[in-house]
């Protein structure tokens, strides 16, 4: 087993080392096989489908090159999001590879991730009044904005640089926070976001 999990670790290696100078459609099963020193039967028996592959190699990427840095307030979680969309830009291969597995069905069970569960803690705090439904809502939202395909999204569809892509996320937040009932109180600390903010992105519809 425990040479089944090296074999598995070393492709995706071997496939991020490839990706400095391929796509990933580039990037045959034959050539992670003379990458590694293993026969494409061995890769194929890891990852049976590019599906497979690319959602694995994904979840890899994020692990070792693309940490969030923990956060519990929505001071952390914007200055988490900023260094990793700095990170994005260092690597832009790597990042395009998170944002295309987001688009694909899922083919790996896997638990919930944990910026997921960050964010909820998070709302739990922030916005202890929402429902449940609510608080999923507002933290798929926050999850979207903070992702690689909301990265890759302005990148290539708007050519912005990392800095531009923080003020688009910044805004973005600030109007999903705006939304939420704790924000008109102030009771949970979130009117502190508002500061030095434009008045209409604090605007309730």
């Amino acid at each position: 087993m425990e040479e089944s999990v090296d074999t598995a670790t070393a492709i995706l290696a071997s496939a991020a080392v490839l990706l400095r100078e391929h796509t990933f459609d580039d990037i045959s099963y034959r050539a992670l096989a003379d990458e590694v020193g293993i026969s494409e039967r061995t890769v194929y028996r890891q990852y049976p489908t590019r599906a497979h592959l690319l959602a694995a190699l994904s979840t890899w990427i994020e692990q070792t090159h693309f940490p969030l840095p923990p956060f519990v307030t929505v001071a952390d979680f914007r200055a988490a999001v900023h260094e990793r969309f700095r990170a994005f830009d260092a690597l832009p291969a790597y990042a395009f590879v998170g944002a295309r597995a987001s688009t694909i069905s899922l083919t790996l069970d896997a638990e919930p991730a944990y910026i997921t569960r960050a964010i909820e803690a998070m709302l739990d705090v922030a916005a202890s009044t929402l429902n449940r439904r609510d608080r999923r809502r507002v933290a798929a939202s926050l999850r979207y904005f903070s992702s690689a395909m909301f990265w890759a999204r302005l990148r290539t569809g708007f050519d912005m640089d990392a800095a531009e892509i923080c003020d688009a996320f910044d805004r973005a937040v600030s109007t999903v926070l705006a939304r939420l009932p704790d924000a008109a109180s102030g009771d949970t600390g979130l009117a502190g976001e508002q500061r030095g903010r434009p008045a209409a992105l604090w605007a309730r519809p």
